[in-house]
């Protein structure tokens, strides 16, 4: 029985079982054919995922040949839910609370791992560089970090098509408008989702910032894609990943319409 099978018979609710689904689907089918594309993954390797909620694209990665497999989030009952699909698999993954930007590293983790990712977190969190600096601590020399994100100033940079409430707030580019202006128009949102991507709006991570922060907290560049249409955009939608990298070293092109930026570094 494989592992999709074994989690729907579980007990887990369907709710996690919808996002868990897509974590391992998109792990599965895009994360790991990637990756070992340009061999920034092979069997063998130790694979933390950080911002990993149920642990689906982590559990692909172990299901694909990693050695060792942790996922850290913030959201403990998605840890749990993560840590009961794991159980029912019989997939030895450890699940622990960590934010990467104010506790520290746990000892054993320190040069232990060959691939960190983060998957669309990189963006939420307040100090980029601080968060950099952190994670090279638990990579192993040479190690790999792959980071998705889409850029800020791009169409939907500032995840504004999250907020439930009118048509308004799909629009591209909204989050780009003046702070006061942009607050009336979001309203209707959630107290919570309105807060973030106000908070966005302070970070404003683009490629170029993120690439600046790798650089002073010392790792090289490894790889980077640019994409138009996402490659999870073919899970969604059934849209194929179109990328922008041919074209990226244009003035602003990645910043303004580039929906992921897809960068690989590597600790030197």
């Amino acid at each position: 029985m494989n592992i999709e099978d074994i989690v729907k018979k579980s007990d887990i609710p369907e709710a996690y079982k919808y996002y868990w689904g897509y974590q391992y689907r998109l792990g599965r089918d895009v994360l790991v054919p990637y990756l070992s594309k340009i061999e920034a993954f092979k069997p063998g390797f130790s694979v933390c995922e950080i911002g990993s909620a149920e642990g689906g694209a982590l559990q692909a990665f172990f299901e694909s040949g990693a050695s060792k497999a942790l996922g850290t989030d913030i959201a403990e009952n998605r840890l749990e839910m993560g840590k009961k699909i794991a159980d029912f698999a019989h997939l030895d993954i450890d699940y622990l609370y960590h934010n990467i930007i104010s506790d520290p590293p746990a000892k054993e983790w320190i040069n232990t791992f060959d691939l960190v990712i983060l998957r669309d977190v990189i963006e939420h969190l307040d100090d980029t560089l601080v968060a950099l600096e952190n994670i090279k601590k638990i990579i192993k020399p040479n190690g790999f970090l792959y980071l998705t994100f889409p850029p800020y100033f791009s169409p939907y940079g500032g995840h504004q098509h999250t907020l439930a409430g009118n048509f308004i707030t799909k629009l591209p580019y909204l989050h780009l408008l003046p702070k006061g202006i942009f607050k009336k128009l979001i309203k209707s949102g959630r107290e919570n989702d309105q807060g973030e991507v106000i908070r966005l709006k302070e970070i404003r991570l683009s490629a170029n910032k993120l690439l600046k922060a790798a650089s002073q907290a010392g790792y090289e560049l490894y790889h980077q894609d640019y994409y138009l249409l996402r490659p999870v955009f073919k899970m969604k939608f059934g849209l194929p990943a179109i990328k922008l990298t041919a074209i990226s070293w244009l003035p602003l092109v990645k910043q303004l319409f580039s929906l992921e930026a897809s960068i690989i570094l590597r600790k030197k």
